[in-house]
């Protein structure tokens, strides 16, 4: 069964920095698209970064373009979002997705794509 357990949220002040932490479990596609999605209250929810884990190929939504920084560990079955200059519009629950190459290989956020979620983390900045 595929798993992904997020870790690493908190609260920050503006300017601040936070590492997010997504594991996988054994059984998560060997060769997957594993993106980070956030929802802030009331919005909807919208893919931040991913990573395709067989390559490395990474995208990004334009809005953390050069602040955030996705990543892997292949050995520990690991994925990380590097957040820096974070700021209040940051604040959101944050949520690790996996789904098949395809959707990193279309470079999409398509939440259809995704079929397998964790349960979020909670990132708050404050201003």
């Amino acid at each position: 069964q595929v798993q992904l357990a997020e870790s690493g949220g908190g609260s920050v002040q503006a300017g601040g920095s936070l590492r997010l932490v997504c594991a996988k479990s054994r059984a998560t596609l060997s060769s997957a698209c594993i993106a980070w999605f956030r929802q802030a209250p009331g919005k909807e929810r919208e893919g931040v970064a991913a990573i395709y884990t067989a390559a490395t190929g990474t995208y990004y939504v334009d809005s953390v373009k050069g602040r955030f920084t996705i990543s892997q560990d292949r050995a520990k079955n690991t994925v990380y979002l590097q957040m820096n200059s974070l700021q209040p519009e940051d604040t959101a629950i944050y949520y690790c997705a996996a789904s098949p190459p395809d959707a990193c290989i279309r470079r999409s956020f398509q939440q259809s794509l995704f079929p397998y979620w964790g349960q979020g983390t909670q990132v708050t900045v404050s201003s």
